[in-house]
């Protein structure tokens, strides 16, 4: 049943659960300016307060326009049911996965409910709630606070950087400055792959950049460089096909070496006669890239 509620009832806790849109808070403004609430919103009526689950932009909307009662539909006296039910239903109200796991958490942390046990209330798998609660953890809080607050895509985040943390063994630390490097630049999903890549898998010189915020400069940099090879003979693709393995295995052992599951005498007789094969390696090596860094950058 829809009731009209004053605003300054609501308990205003979960907002932070929610992403927010600066771009479809502003439509959502004029159509509310022109027509009113048409949809109202919800939470549960708890004993310690009424707690607001869905419609924190319609009540945002509500407070510019100084509206002092909006529509209301209340799911029950109970917050965790109050929870299920948004959860469960949140395919129809566009819950993205970021905000579903900020519920989650909550279920499992503060209402001290196990995991089979929110999978059984939802209907879903245990893999599906446990991929929810761990998406949380590979996060820092400050990543947490510029996604659900708008200012980086939570898009970007999902299918750019997610995969470099998993493929390439990028540190939660690294994401999160990179995340505070770009966030809030008004950047394009497309602007923000190719700062991404160029952080994550080009020069120190690059990174630097991007990590001081000149992200201008850096996509310049970046456009420079053509996104495939076309143009490029077969022995030089061959080459740039060489120089990327060779970047992206230094940056394995490197991660690999000091980790302490390597413990056998095998393995360090065998390792030990190849690292010595590569250190007498390196510094020509180190000349040879050097010299056609600097001949490459002057093409």
């Amino acid at each position: 049943m829809v009731d009209n509620v004053e605003l300054a009832t609501f308990d205003l806790r979960y907002e932070t659960y929610r992403i927010r849109n600066k771009g479809d808070e502003t439509r959502l403004l004029e159509s509310i300016a022109e027509r009113g609430i048409e949809t109202p919103l919800e939470g549960v009526d708890t004993a310690q307060g009424r707690f607001l689950l869905n419609g924190f932009k319609r009540y945002r909307c509500a407070k510019k326009l100084m509206v002092d009662c909006v529509p209301y539909v209340s799911l029950g006296e109970d917050e965790v049911l109050g929870i299920v039910d948004l959860l469960r239903s949140s395919n129809d109200r566009t819950l993205v996965i970021l905000e579903q796991s900020r519920f989650i958490d909550d279920l499992l942390s503060a209402h001290h409910m196990s995991l089979a046990e929110v999978a059984k209330r939802l209907a879903r798998s245990k893999s599906w709630v446990s991929m929810r609660q761990g998406l949380l953890k590979e996060m820092t809080e400050a990543v947490q606070k510029r996604l659900l607050g708008g200012t980086f895509p939570i898009y970007s985040y999902m299918y750019t950087l997610r995969p470099f943390m998993r493929m390439n063994k990028v540190s939660k630390e690294e994401i999160d400055q990179f995340v505070q490097a770009t966030g809030g630049k008004n950047l394009s999903v497309r602007e923000i792959d190719r700062l991404a890549r160029g952080y994550f898998q080009g020069p120190s010189t690059l990174r630097e950049a991007i990590a001081q915020g000149k992200v201008g400069f850096a996509l310049d940099q970046m456009r420079q460089v053509p996104e495939d090879q076309e143009g490029c003979t077969s022995f030089e693709r061959t080459m740039l096909s060489d120089l990327e393995i060779t970047q992206k295995y230094m940056h394995r052992v490197m991660v690999k070496s000091p980790d302490k599951r390597l413990t056998t005498r095998a393995f360090h007789a065998q390792a030990n006669l190849l690292t010595a094969g590569l250190l007498s390696r390196i510094p020509a090596f180190l000349k040879i890239v050097r010299e056609f860094h600097d001949r490459t950058g002057q093409a």
